[in-house]
């Protein structure tokens, strides 16, 4: 997987290189197999361009943590400014929409990891939004499954849906139920 992916160009180029190794350990007579190819989605030109990128690789993972941070060009570490960064925003839950829906297009799993995705709170959002893996901390996996394990379908979808459509992050939190 590969990260801070803003360009085709740069995927194509990965991808030259994966295949220039892979014809050296042939001619050195090395066994090899090519895993899966993906990307971390964590800028918003990957999100702008993600119906090309969706075409490249076998997967996505949308970085919270990144992609919060630069779609609200907030920057998470200043004291002054923290409280704006914020991944209920509408921008940010509209751009994991517009890359979920793309990659689906084109056969592309999702995954979403951060510290995000671990929260139990969130996983009828991200259910609902259709991500295909919540990539979790260790002790925040029986929570998630627990609220996952009661959700229905058409409910969380709604609630994605519904905050799709929302004009602010205080209507995302209180959709979803969270302060």
């Amino acid at each position: 997987m590969y990260p801070m992916i803003i360009s085709v160009d740069e995927v194509l180029r990965i991808r030259e290189i994966v295949a220039e190794v892979a014809a050296e350990l042939k001619r050195e007579q090395i066994p090899y197999a090519i895993p899966e190819q993906g990307i971390m989605i964590e800028t918003p030109a990957a999100v702008m361009i993600c119906e090309e990128l969706a075409e490249l690789v076998d997967f996505f993972s949308i970085g919270t943590n990144d992609l919060t941070q630069y779609v609200l060009a907030v920057d998470r570490g200043n004291r002054r400014i923290a409280a704006m960064y914020d991944t209920l925003h509408p921008a940010v839950v509209r751009a994991m929409r517009l890359t979920v829906d793309a990659a689906h297009r084109h056969g592309c799993e999702v995954g979403i990891c951060g510290e995000f995705a671990g929260c139990a709170a969130h996983a009828e959002l991200l259910v609902g939004l259709g991500f295909d893996e919540l990539s979790v901390a260790p002790p925040s996996v029986p929570a998630v499954k627990e609220r996952i394990r009661g959700l229905e379908t058409p409910q969380a979808e709604l609630t994605a849906r519904r905050a799709v459509e929302a004009a602010t992050a205080s209507e995302v939190h209180e959709l979803i139920g969270v302060g």
